[in-house]
């Protein structure tokens, strides 16, 4: 993210902190907030669990958000840096854009990592059946830590993935597509050299490009 570093300058009060991003302002906003853009506008359609949430700003109008939530996989937070970090694992669970001008996604993601609090080792993925790579993650410096395998799930009569709802049918299923899972951490030189040792995936230096072959890892 040091190519970001240049353009970003903080100021806090003690209500809020916020950060200046070239032409853009971002600072955290409220559950209410994220709506109309997770619900509208986001391929999914459906409201995650959101611990932290930043907005973008153009002079008053927010026009992107980031929001942050428990990942809904106990597997996956006891899994990335074992039992003892669960409680610092944090899923980069939405990212939406009004307009997606170029850099913008850049930019929020990497001002969010100033206002989130430390130390912290983010997780977000990057959806094969949307064709997503993870362009911005790679842009923003995650590490790249494979794909995971194609796998079916339960769902229920509405169609929901079981986690999601209430009841399950066992007899309708639906395939849950591989997924590019990127890592960052956050902290001081000290933490994160602590929380990277620690860390149970391996890291691929290759990032995922269109056409190039799937690196599957679970671990």
């Amino acid at each position: 993210m040091s190519d970001l570093s240049s353009f970003l300058s903080t100021s806090e009060t003690e209500e809020t902190k916020t950060i200046e991003v070239g032409k853009y302002t971002v600072r955290r906003i409220t559950y209410d907030d994220t709506k109309p853009f997770i619900l509208d506008i986001h391929y999914a359609h459906r409201m995650p669990s959101i611990t932290y949430a930043y907005g973008l700003f153009e002079d008053s109008e927010l026009i992107g958000v980031v929001s942050y939530g428990s990942p809904p996989s106990r597997t996956l937070c006891t899994g990335l840096a074992g039992e003892h970090n669960r409680p610092l694992v944090l899923e980069l669970n939405r990212l939406v854009l009004k307009d997606n001008i170029k850099n913008q996604a850049s930019m929020l993601i990497g001002a969010s990592f100033k206002l989130l609090p430390k130390p912290r080792i983010l997780v977000s993925f990057a959806d094969t059946n949307q064709s997503h790579l993870g362009t911005v993650y790679q842009a923003t410096n995650f590490m790249f830590t494979g794909t995971t395998k194609p796998r079916t799930d339960m769902v229920s009569e509405s169609g929901e993935h079981q986690r999601h709802a209430l009841t399950s049918d066992k007899s309708k299923r639906r395939v849950r597509h591989p997924k590019h899972r990127y890592v960052y951490i956050i902290g001081t030189k000290k933490e994160k050299k602590s929380l990277l040792n620690d860390l149970n995936y391996k890291v691929i230096q290759q990032y995922p490009k269109e056409g190039c072959e799937t690196n599957w890892s679970e671990k």
